[in-house]
């Protein structure tokens, strides 16, 4: 009599189990629509064998223990999803903004903090506050990471919200706090695919995503430039680009790569009203870059051929002409130096 009580029990308890293991996978579901996705996910898992070793516990002599348990799995679906609905809600932004940082070889660690210190600068530039409260929700959603070869890509700050001065003030000091990285070789492409990571992990929504990055050479490392931007165009991301363009060799003795805004109109940047502010030289960032952040914030179209919009103009070495540079560029001159060694 006994062991039929048990196994009625186990059964009874299958049944409630089993209903609770089929609203529980729409409510995680939804929740994993958050930041916590993969955790979320992973406990799907656990929670789908729930109604297995319940039953086969239920069997034992810990009924009323079981019993007490089942008012509370009860109640979790209804309090995942009210739990879900608020943490699957994302927060509405006039713009999600991806500063990539180039940290490559060719760059110092004089250079490096001089970029590390414009950016820190105009993000709490009060023209670049203006611009972000003049927005329809008044704030932007912004993230910073380096970048250098395919396998340098480091977040600096995470995902933050800036709407004010205190706010901006905020991340660009936790920037400003961070240690400056290094890398070697140059991979576009691959901060373009850690910009699509981050996009993805972003707990926004708007009308506009901008993926901006600024560098001091051309891809030639990990796969060809365009690829990745085509990628990110598809996904309706703009690409805006700040090239550093000057005239003295890296410091491994390697010449500059004069014709680096051009490589990055037809190369990198691409999307609605996409544009490069060029920089003359490490010195001229700070301008640059402030510049540069006013046009995205306030979705400001360039006048000058709709995409290009110098902070100082680049005028090709007198006597140099010819075709605009190829982009694949910097793998050409990767090649040639290693056959000319």
């Amino acid at each position: 009599m006994n062991r039929a009580r048990q196994i009625a029990w186990a059964l009874l308890w299958a049944r409630a189990c089993g209903a609770l293991s089929v609203s529980l996978p729409f409510v995680l579901a939804a929740f994993a629509a958050g930041r916590a996705r993969a955790k979320i996910q992973r406990l799907g898992g656990v929670l789908r064998a729930l109604p297995f070793v319940l039953a086969a516990f239920a069997a034992g002599r810990a009924r009323a223990k079981i019993q007490r348990l089942g008012g509370v799995l009860r109640a979790l679906p209804f309090v995942l999803a009210a739990f879900a609905a608020g943490a699957a809600e994302p927060e509405s932004v006039d713009l999600e903004l991806v500063l990539a940082i180039d940290v490559s070889g060719s760059i110092d660690p004089e250079e490096a903090a001089l970029q590390r210190r414009g950016y820190v600068g105009a993000l709490q530039d009060e023209r670049v506050i203006n611009a972000i409260k003049a927005g329809f929700h008044g704030r932007i959603g912004v993230t910073y990471f380096e970048w250098a070869g395919i396998h340098h890509r480091r977040t600096v700050a995470d995902w933050a919200t800036i709407g004010d001065a205190a706010s901006a003030r905020a991340f660009a000091d936790w920037i400003e706090a961070q240690a400056i990285g290094a890398g070697a070789w140059t991979s576009i492409s691959g901060a373009i695919e850690f910009a699509l990571q981050r996009f993805a992990d972003s707990p926004y929504k708007s009308r506009r995503r901008v993926l901006d990055i600024s560098g001091d050479g051309p891809n030639n490392n990990g796969p060809f430039v365009v690829e990745w931007r085509d990628r990110a165009l598809a996904q309706g991301i703009i690409i805006n680009g700040l090239p550093i363009v000057n005239d003295r060799p890296s410091r491994w003795g390697l010449p500059p790569f004069l014709d680096l805004d051009l490589y990055f109109e037809d190369c990198v940047i691409g999307g609605r009203g996409a544009f490069i502010v060029v920089a003359k030289n490490f010195a001229d960032f700070a301008s640059a870059i402030r510049r540069k952040l006013i046009l995205e914030i306030a979705d400001l179209h360039p006048s000058q051929a709709g995409r290009l919009v110098p902070a100082a103009e680049h005028i090709r070495p007198r006597g140099r002409s010819g075709p605009r540079p190829p982009c694949d560029s910097g793998e050409q001159e990767r090649m040639q130096r290693r056959i000319d060694r």
